[in-house]
């Protein structure tokens, strides 16, 4: 018996959950595009939970490649849609791998009362290894704002980014993907669960309650098109 891999797993959970969607959307870019990775369709426990068991599982194997330390200090999920990544990749890396692990989030507002600063959850500290977890990336917008968030706290070591879904797209400016120019302008890795070729190639295998495969020919002409113009 063969087991699936992990994007054809992921690939089925983004289907059953209803978070990939095919159709026609204008996404924050301005692009038309054929598909969309809804993020906020991971709405109730056993879905983030499972989100999150999706993540650590991908960091599991970066660290065994050799690709991201094994001694990350803190999980950092940029608010608001980092929060829950970053909480329940935290909590599925200590249950389910036996690291021990924090989980930190940005406020959008400083507070000045209580407990006050910009950050929730683990406290940055200097020298501190910190994973960041996002989840569509498609220009690198967030990961650009939080960066310098980050810096101001502590002088950590910030080891990775990890992301649900790599679109794999170029960004306006040049013809490296979204993912290519983080890695290239930051020095750390940017690694998906699964990018979109991966996704589209499982989702031609898996079927719906009719028998008939989820990525039809007309949907994967449709993204073959989209990527033949915009992907890096």
């Amino acid at each position: 018996m063969t087991i699936a891999t992990l994007d054809h797993r992921f690939t089925e959970f983004l289907l059953e959950s209803n978070a990939l969607k095919f159709g026609d959307f204008t996404l924050k870019s301005g692009r038309q595009s054929p598909y969309f990775i809804n993020a906020g369709a991971f709405n109730d426990g056993r879905k983030i939970a499972t989100l999150g068991a999706f993540y650590a599982e991908k960091i599991a194997e970066e660290i065994k490649a050799g690709r991201l330390p094994h001694d990350i200090d803190t999980v950092f999920g940029p608010a608001y849609k980092g929060i829950p990544l970053a909480v329940s990749t935290a909590i599925a890396l200590t249950s389910g791998h036996g690291m021990q692990v924090g989980y930190t989030f940005d406020r959008k507002e400083k507070k000045d009362h209580g407990d006050g600063g910009m950050m929730v959850g683990t406290q940055l500290a200097d020298g501190m290894k910190v994973l960041l977890v996002d989840d569509v990336m498609t220009a690198g917008t967030a990961v650009r704002e939080v960066i310098p968030k980050l810096r101001a706290e502590a002088d950590v070591d910030i080891v990775g980014l990890v992301l649900s879904v790599d679109r794999m797209e170029k960004t306006k400016d040049s013809d490296l993907s979204a993912v290519a120019a983080v890695e290239k302008e930051f020095g750390f890795p940017v690694l998906a669960i699964a990018n979109v070729r991966e996704i589209f190639e499982a989702g031609r295998n898996i079927v719906t309650s009719d028998g008939q495969p989820y990525v039809t020919d007309a949907i994967k002409s449709a993204a073959d098109d989209y990527l033949e113009r915009y992907g890096a």
